[in-house]
């Protein structure tokens, strides 16, 4: 009776554990998010970058954009909402947009194009995932800066 019921306790605190484990998996997931205030071709379409955009992510100003800028964040969810702070032109009153949306579970750097994503273009044209490309080492040739060796020259003494 003792073994049955220490058994059951143990698989109920096991369970409780994965299912703690789970939550944490998906809400503590972080994310860095690049905000790209670029000019994005898409379809034959362009979409031009504004003047300014200021990005509000949970009440704190995570970047100030002019065009051609890039800004980031790190989030913690799988839920981004942000206000967008817009200026199209210079000496242009700016004019406000809260976005939301979903963060891809599989990606960890996302760069989202703002004037894509404000156009309403589809997910695929307006976020990306953000790669490091690790540049390419030229083999160069090896230069013996010992001023005593002399190589293969001398041969063996």
């Amino acid at each position: 009776m003792k073994n049955k019921r220490q058994l059951i306790f143990r698989i109920a605190a096991l369970a409780i554990v994965l299912v703690i484990a789970a939550a944490m998996f998906v809400v503590g997931r972080g994310h860095t998010i690049y905000f790209d205030n670029k000019t994005l071709e898409y379809n034959g379409q362009e979409y031009k970058a504004y003047h300014k955009v200021k990005v509000i992510v949970d009440g704190k100003e995570v970047a100030k954009l002019s065009e051609r800028d890039r800004g980031m964040a790190d989030i913690m969810g799988q839920t981004l909402t942000m206000t967008l702070e817009i200026t199209d032109e210079k000496d242009a009153a700016p004019h406000s947009h809260k976005v939301s949306m979903g963060v891809p579970y599989n990606m960890d750097g996302i760069i989202i194009n703002i004037p894509a994503l404000m156009a309403g273009q589809p997910e695929e044209a307006y976020m990306s995932e953000f790669v490091i490309v690790a540049p390419e080492e030229d083999e160069e040739e090896e230069i013996n800066t010992d001023e005593f060796d002399m190589g293969e020259e001398m041969g063996d003494i």
